[in-house]
């Protein structure tokens, strides 16, 4: 019987599955634990706005018509939003869309992406699967990009360079010298994908927006999303920015019907409650302190995070991820990224936070 892996290029034969955060029915179902809390897959504890479970509601009765294939009303928000041509927006189901159609129409064997060490595991997955190579920068201080070492590792067959800011797993940040830097070190003809999802929840002051740097010329793409901030992950919802003719060329090679007409309803809705978004901020924030406070008091190594999650040293990540999960307590071991010390831990509520910080405890004593 011929394998069905013999037929595809070896690159995509190779690649390791995306391993998702444990669900909490998961966890109910196998270890019958009641009430479990989920700190693993970074989403807004507050969940979804309520303007948007409103507008979702409303339309429930539409449901037997296809979406706009256009996303009309979606990307005119969205260029409101910034100020941009809607021509220069594009709609995708989640920004892990728009990273993987960068990658098939840029990258083919003897081409390749260039991404940091450490950083979001699927860009060697969209690059494998789209035939091309991949070169790894090491990063500044085992957490952080290094964008200089990220364009000296920019050959001539590099088309595309993928950066997260902040970056996921660590919460770590490049600012805005090292990024004007970096800009002008980048080949005209390289794809540069800014892949900020966690933009909304960075507080330093040296923060780069790259969409300032969009000038008509840079091939640079930015990527958000309504996962985190909005607390719409169950939609998948994202975006990118980019020139015209880059638009053009994922509306081309894009499904058709990508964003769900439930999906840009609620986003659209979403984004004009700014409320919902302040609360998430401060609960965010007061989360942040707070488990910052108790890794320093239980002696555990923790990386300084600009996102909504914290990467913490525990000494085996792995083993008191499972002790953890027995608490009905579920985080991120960080394995597959390269940090078998370390749990990735999502912000949550209060109460969710003070759980995690006494599961902890009780794991680590023993």
């Amino acid at each position: 019987m011929i394998k069905a892996e013999d037929l595809v290029l070896p690159s995509v034969a190779a690649i390791a599955p995306y391993e998702p955060g444990k669900p909490v029915e998961e966890l109910e179902r196998e270890l019958g634990i009641s009430e479990p809390i989920k700190l693993a897959s970074n989403e807004n504890p507050l969940g979804p706005s309520p303007r948007a479970l409103e507008a979702i509601k409303a339309a429930l009765p539409e449901l037997s018509r296809y979406p706009d294939g256009a996303s009309w009303e979606l990307r005119e928000k969205i260029a409101a939003r910034h100020q941009i041509d809607p021509a220069r927006v594009f709609a995708a189901s989640g920004s892990v869309e728009v990273i993987h159609l960068i990658a098939f129409l840029f990258l083919r064997p003897g081409l390749n992406a260039v991404f940091s060490d450490h950083s979001f595991a699927i860009y060697p997955i969209a690059a494998a699967a789209a035939g091309g190579a991949v070169k790894v920068a090491p990063t500044r201080d085992g957490y952080s990009h290094d964008l200089d070492a990220i364009a000296a590792a920019i050959d001539a067959n590099t088309r595309v360079v993928y950066l997260a800011n902040p970056n996921n797993p660590t919460g770590t940040i490049y600012r805005r010298a090292e990024w004007k830097r970096f800009l002008a070190r980048v080949p005209e003809r390289t794809v540069i994908v800014a892949d900020e999802a966690y933009f909304e929840f960075v507080r330093d002051p040296q923060y780069p927006d790259s969409l300032e740097d969009h000038d008509g010329e840079r091939l640079i793409v930015t990527l958000r999303t309504f996962s985190k901030i909005f607390g719409l992950a169950g939609l998948r919802v994202g975006y990118a920015v980019a020139r015209p003719d880059v638009i053009r060329l994922l509306n081309q090679v894009r499904q058709p019907f990508n964003v769900t007409s439930l999906a840009q309803i609620a986003v659209v809705a979403a984004m004009d409650d700014r409320a919902h978004v302040a609360r998430t901020l401060k609960v965010n924030a007061e989360g942040m302190d707070y488990l910052e406070s108790e890794f320093r008091r239980l002696g555990c190594a923790f990386v300084k995070s600009h996102a909504n999650f914290i990467l913490a040293d525990v000494g085996d990540g792995r083993a008191i991820y499972d002790k953890l999960l027995r608490k009905g307590v579920i985080v991120r071991p960080m394995n597959g990224y390269g940090y078998p010390r370390h749990v990735r831990v999502s912000i949550g509520l209060p109460e969710e936070n003070r759980r995690f910080v006494a599961a902890l405890e009780q794991v680590l004593a023993r």
